[in-house]
């Protein structure tokens, strides 16, 4: 099992691509804060990209880079920084019949968009910064998958939806690799999971977090002894191997409450606990409360949301 797929998968990671634009200044466009993670990416020409609340400079966007800005404050793209920026649709209304792509005054840009799905889905978002600028050079397959998505959205074509979702999907996570790889903080899971000593246990725990785990045995599958093991996993995660199968246990457990597909008794089966009441029990140490009446808060709260939707934003 890779760690960071496993993340991905269960973060339910879906994705739209919104915009392949061609514009000619002045332009700009403006990008809701509600977007948990965006991504662009400029195929020719230049652009700028900047935020309302002046929490970071503006940047420069040149072919082959890729953005990627986490939700929050809104975000703008323009010929300029301070541009005048329009709402998505009011932008493509007035852009649409902008010049051809080989027009030197214009610019070519990529807009995606990515919405995760709970606890898991919120730690990834939560590792990167809120604005990740990375530069493909020649040969990165960033900028591969760039060129790819702008030659499939240049005209409709049968099957499109697949191959773009397919490409973001790529480009998405190629960016999170070359973002955990370069931060110091990055996930100690993903750092962790590149230390051969540990992980085969990780992922041991990951595939099957109901089995009844022990120190013993994760050192075991680890190839250490139980005391080189229990230092090995603490000086790189910062919890021992039990605390850290219990959080990862209520990790799901959350998120399976929140989504609504199993109840207790196959949550309590699922994660590893023996019976409803053992998991009711450990769930109301971790959080004060029991799952019941988390779930019905949480649902309250968010207003029963429908997991794994698809933004339309196209």
């Amino acid at each position: 099992m890779d760690l960071l797929h496993e993340h991905l998968a269960r973060a339910r990671a879906s994705g739209a691509v919104f915009a392949r634009t061609v514009a000619t200044p002045p332009w700009g466009l403006r990008l809701g804060g509600s977007i948990q993670l965006a991504v662009h990416a400029v195929v020719r020409g230049r652009g700028w990209l900047w935020f309302a609340d002046d929490s970071e400079s503006p940047m420069e966007l040149s072919p082959g880079d890729v953005t990627l800005v986490r939700g929050g404050p809104d975000h703008y793209i323009g010929h300029e920084p301070g541009a005048d920026c329009l709402e998505p649709e009011e932008f493509r209304a007035h852009h649409g019949r902008d010049g051809r792509p080989d027009d030197p005054q214009a610019t070519v840009f990529l807009c995606g968009a990515y919405r995760f799905s709970g606890d898991i889905g919120r730690g990834l978002l939560d590792a990167l910064p809120q604005v990740l600028p990375l530069s493909a050079a020649f040969g990165d397959p960033l900028r591969d998958v760039i060129g790819l998505l702008s030659h499939e959205l240049a005209s409709p074509e049968p099957g499109q939806p697949t191959v773009l979702d397919r490409l973001l999907d790529i480009l998405l996570v190629l960016a999170i690799r070359t973002s955990f790889r370069q931060s110091p903080t990055a996930p100690r899971w993903y750092r962790a999971s590149a230390d051969p000593r540990l992980n085969a246990a990780l992922q041991a725990i990951h595939e099957d977090a109901g089995h009844p785990w022990s120190v013993p045995e994760l050192a075991q599958i680890s190839g250490l002894s139980r005391a080189a093991f229990a230092r090995t996993f603490r000086d790189a995660l910062d919890q021992t191997p039990m605390q850290y199968l219990t959080d990862w246990r209520m990790t799901l457990a959350r998120d399976y409450l929140r989504n609504g597909e199993l109840g207790l008794a196959n949550i309590a089966d699922v994660i590893g606990y023996g019976s409803p009441y053992a998991f009711a029990a450990a769930f109301r140490r971790h959080h004060g409360e029991p799952p019941g009446a988390w779930r019905q808060r949480e649902l309250t709260r968010t207003g029963s949301p429908v997991p794994g939707d698809r933004i339309h934003l196209r």
